[in-house]
């Protein structure tokens, strides 16, 4: 148990963060759950606007930290190869 009024601060703030990123995490599944959810469908052009909507949703998850840069390349890439299979 965190004894010194630091410790307890930083318990206070990890949960805060947590939260957060629990939070833009789950929204960035949403944003790429939609798109697969397209190109299951068979819809190019459902799916191109929603690889539009999803990129920069997963590329900020880049910079806010919850997702590595190499991590949200690969997802973007082999959505929009699977988007572009799409005839």
């Amino acid at each position: 148990m965190a004894n010194s009024a630091q410790a307890k601060k930083r318990i206070r703030q990890n949960e805060r963060r947590r939260l957060i990123n629990k939070s833009r995490v789950s929204r960035i599944r949403t944003f790429v759950r939609k798109v697969e959810e397209a190109i299951a469908s068979g819809d190019k052009s459902a799916a191109g606007d929603a690889l539009k909507a999803a990129q920069p949703e997963i590329m900020r998850g880049v910079t806010k930290g919850v997702i590595h840069k190499k991590t949200a390349s690969r997802k973007v890439s082999r959505l929009s190869a699977r988007v572009k299979a799409l005839a």
